[in-house]
Parts: C-alpha cells; structure tokens; sequence
C-alpha cells in the first residue's frame, strides 16, 4: 500500500523498493499504473443480491487483488 503526498501542485507516490526490485523498474522507464482507492466494502456486501456470503465475496476480492498485486494478505477472523 502507499500514501499519496504533495509534490508543488501535483500528487505523488512512492514506489516501494519491494515492488521496484520485483519488476525490474529503473529510472527512465515507461510504467502504467492502475489506481485503486482504498475503502471498506463491507457497506457494498449488504446490498448486493447473490448466493456468496459477504465473506465469500470479500474472499474473491482479495484473491483478485493478490493475482494483480504480487502480495499475500492474511485472513483475520473476527
């Protein structure tokens, strides 16, 4: 995850040294970037009409998001 910060009159973002190391970014590339803003979607679950529970849903998310991110998240059980 990154934070987005001021930079003169644009916004800006870090790449993590992880990220930069793993797909061989160097100065002077050319990169497209997807953005994503982060949010709770647990409002969204309760007002989809499907046969997934909520968790199932968020389940699915999260499989798609470490497909595209290269990153594992743990489950925590609440």
């Amino acid at each position: 995850m990154v934070t987005v910060k001021k930079w003169g009159s644009s916004m800006a973002v870090i790449i993590p040294q992880e990220i930069v190391k793993m797909q061989h970014i160097k100065e002077g590339d050319e990169i497209a970037i997807s953005i994503f803003k982060k949010g709770d979607l647990s409002d969204i679950f309760g007002t989809l009409k499907t046969k997934l529970t909520g968790q199932q849903l968020k389940d699915m998310s999260r499989r798609d998001w470490e497909s595209v991110s290269g990153k594992k998240f743990r489950k925590i059980h609440t």
